[in-house]
């Protein structure tokens, strides 16, 4: 395994290299760099001319300010990083480093979450092949798909900001809108569970109950200002989520990983209580990754102590359930904060900039504010990007639900969902996990036309600035970081496949 990712990283390395000077060449000849100063009427006009000319050296032949260039990324081994500056003489390592925090942060979110609800997404549409859930999820899909990116950016600004802010000042749902909320998730999660007719109709009855029950609630209590979760509701998701896990990897049955995961949740609650005053009174970034670490060391340990002879699979739903919880903590507080929020920030879901300017709240407030800040662009990536996942998974699945080994295994009695996450998942994950790897990268260089409608200053705005004022030292930095991203995802891939098929390693 370490001779083959030695000679991918190899390859690789080469491929970038014959990449970037093609790109380099192309931008260079993609236009005049002194054309908005050839129109200037300034009296010093030469004299800017000659320092632009000077600065961006081109006088010089094109291959020694690539291999200039190429020396500068050549430093970055060894802590003297030189990407070149600007036309206007500003650094451009600053200026990617900027750039690519706000671009990973939101195409990580946007990736985790298109992976999570396409293939969940995808496994139920196999699963229920040809049914009235599969049928939807299919025109959705396209829809979203060919959805042009700029149109469903000025719906979402329209309907998801800008109505969105002018409802939450009273925060209450007419009567009407409560009806309509409830008939459509009933339809959903009957056409979702599926069953008979009579089971159908039992289900959308009781979740239209429930959605009728719970909006009302909501309103008198005026939750939608003043949310409220708690403690208690900490202890039910978390258990929940523990219960949901199991029944997934083990089953129910398996009541060593059930209790492991059971424990789990409850010792996450009670941390909770024991933390709360200092995330809190003190909470800072380095304060949450450290917490959220010794989540998983704890929730991993209690996986081993209550394994026995499932101890891998305990371990594993262990330390889903820890991450789950974790998230579920940092919800609670966030919710907690949110009418304070309100009262700095009464618009709270902005439609431009990844932050609001001269933000004046504390730490859980100014999360809260990057959060809305990067909601919109990051619901509009995940809509484009679950299409691909679901269809792609969808198409997986059946083709290994086919497979004799499937038969082989239903004929053993196994149950469904061994049979369907043990032997179908597994191995339908190996063209998806191909998918994944180029997909990461494909937002990073496509969220440009996302990042220009939402005004988010991430590696699409460094690219086409460098791009318009025929400036290579951006676009290169912008190759850079997305041809690394797209370098090191493929390489994950080939590791993943090792960890899914053994047959590969060999």
């Amino acid at each position: 395994m370490l001779k083959f990712i030695l000679r991918r990283v190899g390859a690789s390395a080469l491929v970038l290299l014959g990449a970037s000077l093609l790109v380099y060449v192309l931008t260079i000849n993609s236009g005049d760099p002194l054309k908005d100063l050839r129109e200037s009427n300034s009296q010093n006009k030469q004299q800017l001319i000659d320092q632009r000319i000077a600065l961006m050296r081109l006088d010089d032949p094109w291959y020694e300010r690539y291999w200039d260039w190429l020396k500068g990324v050549g430093g970055c081994f060894t802590g003297n990083c030189d990407l070149g500056v600007t036309v206007n003489g500003v650094d451009v390592l600053g200026l990617t480093q900027q750039a690519a925090s706000s671009t990973l942060r939101l195409v990580t979110v946007a990736t985790l979450l298109a992976i999570v609800v396409g293939i969940a997404l995808g496994i139920l549409t196999a699963i229920r092949q040809y049914s009235g859930f599969d049928y939807s999820i299919t025109f959705s899909a396209f829809l979203f798909f060919s959805l042009p990116v700029f149109w469903a950016a000025t719906l979402l600004k329209e309907f998801a900001a800008i109505q969105y802010n002018n409802w939450i000042a009273d925060g209450h749902y007419a009567p009407l809108t409560i009806v309509i909320v409830a008939v459509v998730a009933a339809f959903l999660l009957q056409a979702v569970l599926g069953g008979t007719r009579k089971r159908r109709l039992l289900t959308a009855a009781a979740v239209f109950a429930f959605v009728m029950v719970v909006l009302f609630v909501f309103n008198a209590l005026d939750w939608w200002r003043n949310p409220m979760f708690g403690i208690g509701g900490v202890l039910v998701v978390s258990l929940a989520a523990g219960v949901l896990v199991t029944s997934l990897v083990a089953g129910i049955r398996n009541r060593r990983a059930l209790y492991a995961a059971l424990t789990t949740a409850a010792v996450g609650t009670i941390s909770y209580l024991a933390f709360a005053p200092l995330l809190v009174n003190s909470p800072s970034w380095l304060l949450l990754g450290g917490l959220f670490v010794l989540a998983v060391l704890v929730s991993v340990g209690i996986g081993a102590a209550w394994g026995g002879y499932a101890r891998k699979q305990a371990m594993l739903i262990t330390g889903i359930t820890g991450v789950i919880t974790s998230l579920v903590v940092v919800a609670d507080i966030l919710i907690a904060h949110w009418s304070t929020f309100l009262g700095i920030k009464s618009r709270p879901i902005s439609t431009i900039g990844s932050q609001t300017p001269n933000f004046t709240g504390e730490f859980w407030e100014q999360v809260l504010d990057m959060g809305t800040q990067i909601l919109l662009p990051t619901i509009l990536l995940t809509l484009v990007s679950v299409a691909s996942y679901s269809r792609y998974t969808r198409s997986s699945m059946l083709e290994t639900l086919n497979q004799d080994y499937v038969r082989t295994a239903r004929s053993k009695g196994l149950s469904e969902r061994e049979v369907i996450v043990k032997h179908a998942f597994r191995n339908a994950l190996i063209p998806i996990t191909t998918i994944i790897a180029f997909d990461f990268a494909g937002i990073i260089g496509g969220a440009i036309i996302t990042e220009q409608v939402f005004g988010w200053k991430g590696m699409g705005a460094l690219f086409q600035d460098g791009l318009n004022a025929v400036d290579p030292a951006p676009v290169m930095a912008f190759f850079l970081v997305t041809g690394i991203a797209a370098v090191l995802m493929n390489l994950l891939a080939d590791i993943a496949y090792a960890a899914l098929d053994p047959r590969i390693r060999r």
